[in-house]
């Protein structure tokens, strides 16, 4: 179900992302600030299951205060649920299963199971297809198997509102809000562009500080004005000796450089956010220049397959597509309103995060609440071995992971009592772990058939981050405020310091110099 939420500047947030929910509510409370904490730890961290660690996180607190009612001290509490975390990662150990990082039936599958129950879980495989080809695009070897996606840096969600969800792409390459500086002279399609990109200003350099320059003749004025013409036409000659096609730059281009530039068939972009800017030279294979003089043949970018400035709704935006292995893109996403768009980019990141943690670590393991059924039977068995007073905290730990299962069921409109039966039935010995149930029909069912998954790094996030965070709270005996008291009422309020109004002031004395 999604939750509608008003923000403090009055704009609507419409989601069921649980960091995003979260993010939004304003809590005065310690123990629940530090619960808020937790999904947006996970959320920085794996990116996917912000809810799940608040659930579970929750349900732990939920059976340790039975314990705490009994007078159990919460070291022996914790003590059972480090153990319980122990076993749990060794039970997802056992049954998780390696993905080959290729088979791409086998991601979309995966991706798709982590949207399933989000917004964009209606749309089919398009978000999955996005965030896949989004996070190949953007990997980089590390050697060994491993890759690594950094989404934040190299993928960019642009969204456009108009069009249709179905319109939404990854492009080969990079767009951004800009338009040529000079429309009607510059070219608006290139065709294999050479790009040149700068991070200085194209213009008369200033001085540091004040510059006072003192005239005697009427000709000096002139010599000035034309130093400084003389300064732009060698810098715009530097750059034209690369014959490029595009010059983008970070900072400004002077009237007189767009003039030079414009008249050489050169179109120029100018004031580019530095981040855009990376990502350009990621995709295009440029480096950015600092200093027009120690431009190189190597620093121009020649990857880009095509150049050209649309206009999308009433705005203009620059395309830079068609790229040769590009190494950085762009998600275009279209939608009908602000608020579907933010829904569907939200989704979009978690579905981009899951598939990068399984480029980086290509283990499966079943959803649907399958895994937490099957740690929980496992930790059931195990509870009788348990010696002590642990025993009985081990298993309310292991009790504790069929909230998941649990909500999932209340999510899908069942009766919970008796799915939740049929479900412990199935997983009694350990057995069956795959079996569990399908978000959008009900039904109990084989994960494996259904192309159920979890990724490995974020069930394991989401159990040890749970679980950690619940020791800690149990282990706080005291809430100590270092807020100062409000005044009792009744209590005279301190006084207003007097402000001074203009007409005060013909009314003080003089003070004698």
């Amino acid at each position: 179900m999604l939750k509608m939420l008003l923000d403090a500047s009055g704009g609507i947030v419409v989601t069921n992302d649980g960091n995003a929910i979260l993010r939004e509510i304003d809590i005065a409370h310690p123990a629940a600030k530090s619960m808020i904490e937790l999904s947006r730890t996970q959320d920085e961290e794996v990116g996917d299951g912000t809810t799940s660690v608040i659930v579970l996180a929750g349900e732990m607190l939920h059976v340790a205060e039975a314990f705490i009612d009994k007078h159990y001290h919460p070291t022996v509490i914790c003590r059972a649920y480090t153990k319980a975390l122990d076993d749990a990662l060794a039970v997802l150990d056992k049954i998780a299963m390696p993905v080959d990082v290729n088979d791409r039936a086998a991601m979309l599958g995966l991706v798709k199971s982590s949207i399933g129950t989000k917004f964009t879980g209606q749309f089919g495989d398009l978000i999955a297809d996005l965030a896949i080809d989004a996070t190949t695009t953007a990997g980089v070897d590390l050697g060994q198997g491993m890759r690594e996606v950094d989404i934040k840096k190299y993928i960019k969600v642009e969204k456009v509102p108009g069009g249709q969800l179905e319109d939404s792409q990854v492009l080969k390459g990079v767009m951004f809000n800009k338009d040529v500086v000079a429309p009607g002279k510059m070219r608006r399609k290139i065709v294999n562009p050479r790009i040149i990109l700068l991070d200085c200003p194209v213009e008369y350099k200033k001085g540091e500080n004040q510059t006072n320059a003192e005239l005697m003749k009427e000709e000096d004025w002139q010599v000035l004005l034309e130093m400084e013409e003389e300064y732009i036409k060698n810098l715009c000659g530097q750059i034209l000796k690369f014959k490029p096609d595009l010059v983008i730059t970070e900072k400004g281009l002077s009237d007189l450089a767009i003039h030079y530039l414009g008249k050489a068939g050169v179109s120029a972009i100018r004031r580019l956010r530095k981040t855009d800017n990376n990502r350009i030279a990621k995709a295009c294979g440029a480096v950015i220049v600092n200093r027009p003089e120690e431009l190189q043949e190597s620093d121009v970018g020649t990857r880009a397959g095509l150049f050209e400035v649309k206009k999308i709704g009433d705005e203009f935006f620059t395309f830079i597509v068609d790229c040769k292995d590009p190494k950085a893109c762009t998600v275009l996403l279209r939608g009908a309103s602000k608020d579907v768009l933010n829904e569907v980019e939200r989704n979009l990141q978690d579905a981009m995060s899951v598939a990068r943690n399984i480029l980086k670590n290509p283990k499966l393991l079943p959803g649907g609440g399958a895994t937490e059924l099957t740690v929980s039977a496992t930790l059931k068995q195990k509870s009788s071995s348990v010696e002590g007073v642990e025993k009985w905290p081990y298993e309310a730990a292991a009790l504790a992971f069929e909230a998941i299962p649990r909500t999932l069921a209340q999510n899908c409109g069942l009766n919970v009592i008796r799915i939740m039966t049929q479900l412990q039935g199935k997983h009694a010995n350990g057995e069956n772990a795959w079996v569990g149930i399908d978000g959008r029909s009900g039904d109990i069912v084989d994960m494996k058939e259904r192309k159920i998954w979890d990724s490995y790094s974020v069930k394991a996030q989401t159990f040890k981050t749970a679980i950690e965070a619940a020791c800690m709270l149990l282990r706080i005996d005291d809430i100590v405020s270092g807020i100062k008291k409000k005044q009792a009422p009744g209590a005279s309020a301190p006084k207003q310091p007097q402000i001074e109004q203009e007409g005060d002031a013909d009314n003080e004395q003089m003070i004698p110099e």
